[in-house]
């Protein structure tokens, strides 16, 4: 299985939208939707991760706006200060588990507290995928997934 992604750094995302805290909310709202995607991560001048901003940060600040007619803010006051995120290192398996157990569609990948790229479930669903599939010259290279289920929930006992 050599040349194959194995951890985060070989399947990330390097070049990010990312969003400054001074940010004006509905600047930071149009520059998601021009760019087709559901959040990025804040950062300040050199880099250093603060948190997202999602359609879920969102769909808050178009609630304040309507309903209790507050003004644009700047992103800071909106986003989530405490996202799930990833090291480099982080296996597959990893990754995988934790798309499994939250509702997070992105994972920042940091390194010493500054983000250097970031894995969507799209990601990780192409490159398992991708795994997956049977190499007629190797039959043996498989990525076996049993660790995503617990003992108790095998499907053969």
């Amino acid at each position: 299985m050599q040349n194959r992604p194995q951890v985060a750094r070989d399947i990330m995302v390097t070049k990010l939208v990312t969003l400054h805290p001074n940010m004006d909310a509905h600047e930071a709202i149009g520059l998601l939707l021009k760019n087709q995607i559901s959040g990025a991560p804040v950062v300040d001048e050199e880099r250093n991760f603060l948190g997202t901003f999602s359609e879920k940060e969102c769909m808050r600040v178009l609630t304040d706006a309507i309903y209790d007619q507050v003004p644009t803010n700047e992103i800071q006051y909106f986003l989530d200060p405490n996202p799930d995120t990833i090291s480099e290192d982080a296996g597959i398996l990893s990754i995988i588990q934790i798309f499994k157990d939250t509702h997070r569609r992105r994972l920042p990948v940091l390194r010493d507290g500054k983000v250097v790229g970031q894995i969507s479930r799209r990601d990780i669903l192409r490159t398992a995928h991708d795994l997956l599939k049977m190499d007629p010259e190797d039959e043996t290279t498989v990525l076996y997934l049993s660790a995503l289920r617990e003992r108790g929930e095998a499907p053969v006992q």
